[in-house]
């Protein structure tokens, strides 16, 4: 063969050259997605194990609070459930027209709560316009047989509610009724519509420092489990 043949052209050469350059590019591109890949695993992971830690505690907690709850529950439930009776249908159009209204049904005989004022707990019933409940304090809507840990208002309220419990005496019981502005307005649908007019009998009372203290140690908790898990479904 001759020496000429042996030898490679120009255009061969850059052929050459753009090939390996393809392939160094394709091997750093791969060895990124790589890591890259086991980087976002790696997180993935350890947000899973954050929430799953998270919600045990949180679950452990609300035991805890439970349990606190039980001997106040023993104490007011039977007073409590008798109001249950006040539950009963009322006309929509009626109640939005009157806007915010108050009836006393015990007189309390502790302090007197004022406006902006959030140092209590409350047990509650809240119910529709058809008279079905939509959430309440007792273990069963149906067929009650305790109540559930108290109210914190702290936690922040509807506007009907912080109106309406303002003037109430501390161990008293009053029905206080709102118009759809004062509930949940446009914000959240609630008795299966919007803008919906609102009932609820409401129990104010001291409030315990050790439920207190526990629904603080519950809040922190669920606020972690959110970020972590919201920050984990972001990824």
């Amino acid at each position: 063969m001759e020496e000429k043949a042996l030898k490679t052209s120009w255009k061969q050469r850059i052929v050459i050259i753009v090939i390996a350059v393809l392939l160094l590019a394709a091997t750093v591109l791969t060895y990124v997605l790589i890591v890259l890949n086991g980087n976002s695993s790696s997180n993935t992971a350890s947000s899973d194990e954050e929430i799953a830690k998270l919600t045990e505690e949180y679950d452990a907690k609300t035991v805890e609070l439970e349990e606190a709850a039980k001997p106040l529950s023993d104490k007011y439930f039977s007073d409590f459930v008798k109001y249950k009776s006040n539950v009963k249908a009322y006309n929509a159009e009626t109640v939005n027209g009157e806007g915010l209204s108050t009836k006393d049904l015990k007189e309390g005989t502790g302090r007197t709560l004022s406006e902006n004022d959030t140092d209590y707990s409350a047990y509650y019933i809240g119910w529709c316009p058809n008279g079905d409940i939509f959430d309440s304090s007792l273990n069963d809507n149906e067929n009650p047989t305790s109540l559930k840990a108290p109210l914190d208002p702290s936690v922040g309220l509807i506007e009907g509610w912080n109106q309406g419990v303002i003037g109430m005496k501390l161990g008293g019981v009053r029905q206080v009724e709102m118009s759809g502005d004062l509930a949940y307005g446009d914000s959240q649908e609630i008795c299966g519509t919007t803008g919906s007019p609102l009932k609820f009998i409401i129990l104010a009372v001291e409030t315990d420092k050790k439920i207190a203290e526990i629904n603080e140690e519950l809040n922190a908790i669920y606020l972690q489990l959110y970020y972590a898990y919201y920050g984990n479904m972001s990824n």
